[in-house]
Order: structure tokens, then sequence, then C-alpha cells
């Protein structure tokens, strides 16, 4: 390869380095990580977060609201129930590398 083949496009690189950085924000909150691991396994209502999760009313609809507004989940009403599923393929492929490094019990582990 000739040296303008690895140059480096610098504002793509930038660009991608933001869209990196925004996702990694919303993910390093702990509140929001455990709801999209949960929703890994599926879609969800409130109620049932709450109960699997231990998280306050109050701070599980914060946290699902700038979940929405990241565009990393959606929801679905049904009656009086909100229903939320993970949207975005990005976080989905994130979670799944966090699950291998931190959580996936290792050979032989019995966690």
């Amino acid at each position: 390869m000739g040296k303008a083949a690895e140059q480096i496009d610098l504002a793509a690189m930038q660009t991608a380095a933001g869209k990196a950085c925004g996702m990694l924000k919303v993910l390093a909150n702990p509140d929001r990580l455990m709801l999209l691991c949960q929703l890994t396994q599926g879609e969800h209502c409130v109620s049932e977060l709450e109960a699997v999760l231990g998280i306050a009313q109050p701070t599980l609809s914060q946290q699902l609201g700038v979940l929405r507004e990241e565009q990393l989940v959606s929801t679905r009403r049904e009656g009086k129930q909100i229903y939320y599923s993970i949207a975005s393929a990005e976080a989905m492929a994130i979670l799944q590398v966090l699950y291998a490094l931190f959580c996936k019990p290792a050979k032989g582990d019995k966690r």
C-alpha cells in the first residue's frame, strides 16, 4: 500500500470516537447497565424490571428515559403497561462483550 492509502481519515476517526464515547457514557451508569443487561433476555415491563433489579421506581423511570432518549431501547404499550426492549444493535454487541468479560462463569467456576 502506498502512503496515501495508509493515511488515517482523522475526521471520520473523530466522529467514530465521539459516537463511541457517547455510548460508553450511557453505559457507564450501573442502573442503566443493569437495565440493559436484563433487557438482553427479552422484553420487560416497568414493574418486572423494578421487581427483578430492585431499582426504585423514580430512578428506574429516569434511567429508562435516558435509554429511550439515546434510542437504546424501544417501547410498546399494552393497556396500562409499557414494555421495553433493546433497540440498538451496537449496545447489544457491547453488552455481549461485557458479559463475556465480566459475567460469564469460567470453565470450572461454580458461580
